[in-house]
């Protein structure tokens, strides 16, 4: 399961088909899980705080959030949600900046959306209850909330006329800025992020991931370190195990199905990895998420 394969478990108000790229969904930590670990994608992310406390990363800065919080994550951005300090539900909003450009000789995308997709507009990406422009940004999600409840007749055109106030509010009152330049650290852990995404059900040597960061084994392993604030072996087991919770509570597959889709090809060392981990073991857990 990659990252957008576990946010699709959870599309309470999603309608996305290929010609409509727009997903929303409803997230608790730590009831549905204890963390979003760090990653990236091509889409716009909008996190909506509804309930609760937490934590939101973005680009190695971690961000206090609360109840009613705005956070808007970029194409590209290195991005986490958590850990489990507190109790926190939110809403994510993903979709395709294609949803709202009509083409390349769209006016939109070469006046607006270029420059925010190449990073040469400044913007706060958190916004919160005082700021000055919530009240209009957060009326733009509360409308597509309200919309997404039913999705009557025309509910595309009412979704993204919302998310076109939201970008022209957030373009009205932002800076011009240098376009920045490739910080080649950033380039590399997520493309070695990126890697772990789509390979971790398969074993990865340090000389495998090495190799994908263009950095020798040595190299690698502190450059992961310091960045990521673990060792590479400690982050993919963590991340195997994260998924494989997500599965105990999502699927029906049998324990060892999801222990080898997860990477894990002893049955037993699994089992005891995951108790290490949750202080339960995997049929505990899984009765105790279906008890919820």
């Amino acid at each position: 399961m990659q990252i957008p394969e576990y946010e699709n478990y959870h599309e309470t108000k999603s309608h996305s088909t290929p010609d409509f790229p727009y997903n929303a969904y409803i997230c608790s930590i730590p009831l549905d899980f204890e963390k979003v670990p760090l990653h990236w994608h091509d889409e716009v992310e909008i996190i909506y705080i509804k309930k609760g406390r937490g934590r939101v990363t973005l680009d190695f800065t971690s961000l206090y959030v609360e109840a009613g919080d705005i956070i808007i994550v970029s194409p590209g951005q290195l991005h986490a949600i958590g850990p489990a300090e507190y109790s926190m539900e939110y809403e994510n909003i993903i979709f395709s900046l294609d949803l709202l450009c009509t083409g390349s000789m769209d006016a939109l995308s070469s006046e607006f959306f270029e420059p925010f997709l190449a990073g040469t507009i400044g913007f706060e990406h958190l916004v919160c209850c005082d700021d000055e422009h919530y009240p209009v940004l957060s009326s733009c999600l509360n409308h597509i909330d309200s919309i997404s409840s039913s999705f009557p007749k025309g509910y595309r055109l009412a979704i993204k006329g919302a998310l076109f106030t939201f970008f022209y509010t957030i373009f009205t009152n932002s800076t011009d800025i240098p376009a920045p330049k490739n910080d080649p650290h950033i380039e590399r852990l997520k493309s070695v992020l990126k890697y772990i995404e789509t390979h971790y059900m398969s074993s990865i040597s340090i000389d495998e991931i090495s190799a994908v960061s263009g950095f020798s084994a040595s190299h690698f392993m502190r450059f992961f370190k310091s960045a990521m604030g673990t060792s590479f072996t400690s982050y993919l087991s963590s991340y195997r195990l994260s998924m494989a919770a997500r599965l105990l509570m999502l699927t029906n597959d049998s324990i060892l199905d999801i222990a080898l889709s997860c990477g894990y090809e002893n049955l037993s060392y699994f089992n005891r990895s995951f108790k290490k981990r949750y202080k339960k073991t995997p049929s505990e857990y899984r009765r105790g998420s279906n008890e919820t």
